[in-house]
């Protein structure tokens, strides 16, 4: 395996580089350091509207183009918004990814912003809002994170509040993007079948150049990471949500270190045993093993448990969500799941299902970095969160967890004033 090069260009763009012969392409990413939580009052969906518009096209690039010739080229061009960030990715033969770089050099600077675009990409992102709405669990995630946090932006849906999106102009919108969309706020990674020093020429030939000075910060001030901090919660609480839908969903949440934590890897490890795999990757890995499947899906309680423990920049939630089976009562399938959740705090760990969690949870982590798209994201998406070596060294973490961590982190987070509970209901 190559060695990963890190450099730092004139203009303060973070490159990551990495060699991978398999197969003769490329991915390269550029992931902003800039996501929802970023968000004020007022401009919530701000992030995942200017990533819409990145799409909306430059005059050296006008909308559909990239999309034509990458198809033609039998590559991937996409983006996704998050919490902590905006990325943007070409996957592509490596001939051709000067191709990617160009594109993505000239809309980081020279997005045409048209008036009539915003309003296209407004009717585009509340009918996405809408159709959201319609899953009952996105509407119980919404209220989650809304109960969870009163002040950090984590309590931001991606997608906006419906009055702030429908509020927003062009005005705001692109001095978001003027403002965030500079060299020095992005990491640029490339994965794939090229000579490393021949690839960081090629990048400072687009990114480097004299004519992007005029968007560095010295013109467009980059604003400081000044996130509100979350208070501290003192008791448990609890929300309700009613649907038309005839299923009935119980989630509940603890409150967890951010990903930079030495605590981080152990709990991984206990969502693991607790409800399967979680944490950073996807896959199909599944969880019949874990201790609230065994508890409630097996004994016909519950049609599927899913755990969630997503790496974040700043403390976040592990979030446990229950489909309850047709007919069954809510109160009793919450008492089994917390009364899971005490044994796994005051009891036991066997070696077997420690080396079993342990296990499980590096195939969740392999499965999606096994490829250079996926190795690209992870690079760029590590880098932002504490510096690229915690993609390289996370398996490492896991293999060292003891099953003593594991209980320690379960009693020391998993605490009844810890938690947010939530009952989706169904419309009487």
């Amino acid at each position: 395996m190559s060695a990963l090069r890190r450099h730092v260009l004139a203009n303060g763009m973070t490159i990551l580089l990495k060699e991978v012969w398999h197969a003769p392409i490329c991915s390269w990413w550029m992931l902003y350091r800039v996501g929802s939580r970023d968000e004020t009052a007022g401009m919530t969906g701000a992030a995942h509207w200017v990533e819409h518009m990145m799409f909306r096209g430059t005059e050296r690039f006008p909308m559909g183009r990239m999309d034509g010739a990458i198809d033609r080229l039998g590559g991937i061009w996409n983006a996704q918004t998050a919490q902590d960030y905006t990325a943007y990715y070409s996957t592509l033969p490596v001939a051709h990814v000067q191709l990617a770089l160009e594109a993505e050099a000239d809309r980081m600077r020279n997005l045409m912003f048209l008036a009539e675009d915003v309003e296209a990409e407004r009717r585009i992102i509340l009918a996405e809002r809408r159709s959201a709405a319609n899953d009952p669990l996105f509407a119980l995630d919404e209220r989650m994170n809304h109960c969870a946090f009163t002040k950090h932006g984590y309590r931001h849906e991606i997608l906006g509040n419906e009055e702030d999106l429908q509020r927003m102009d062009r005005e705001p919108l692109w001095r978001f993007y003027r403002q965030h969309y500079v060299p020095e706020n992005v990491i640029g990674v490339a994965v794939g079948a090229f000579e490393s020093e021949r690839m960081l020429a090629m990048i400072a030939q687009h990114f480097d150049a004299e004519q992007y000075a005029g968007i560095t910060s010295a013109s467009a001030p980059l604003p400081a990471k000044r996130l509100p901090v979350e208070p501290a919660q003192s008791s448990e609480r609890r929300f309700n949500v009613e649907w038309d839908g005839e299923n009935e969903f119980l989630e509940m949440a603890y409150r967890v270190p951010s990903a930079t934590h030495e605590d981080w890897y152990a709990l991984s490890v206990l969502a693991s045993l607790l409800a399967g795999p979680s944490g950073p990757g996807s896959g199909n890995v599944d969880n019949r093993s874990c201790r609230l499947y065994e508890a409630l899906v097996k004994t016909g309680r519950a049609v599927a448990i899913d755990g969630n423990l997503s790496p974040r920049c700043d403390p976040y939630l592990y979030h446990l969500t229950i489909t309850l089976q047709h007919g069954r009562d809510l109160a009793e399938v919450e008492g089994i799941a917390l009364a899971e959740i005490e044994r796994m705090r005051a009891g036991e760990i066997r070696d077997d299902e420690l080396s079993r969690a342990k296990k499980q949870t590096r195939a969740l982590f392999a499965y999606s970095s096994e490829g250079v798209t996926g190795q690209g994201f992870w690079l760029s998406f590590a880098e932002n969160l504490a510096g690229y070596e915690w993609f390289e060294r996370y398996v490492q973490r896991i293999d060292a967890v003891s099953g003593e961590q594991v209980q320690r982190v379960a009693r020391q987070y998993f605490r009844p004033e810890q938690r947010i509970i939530g009952w989706l209901r169904a419309r009487a």
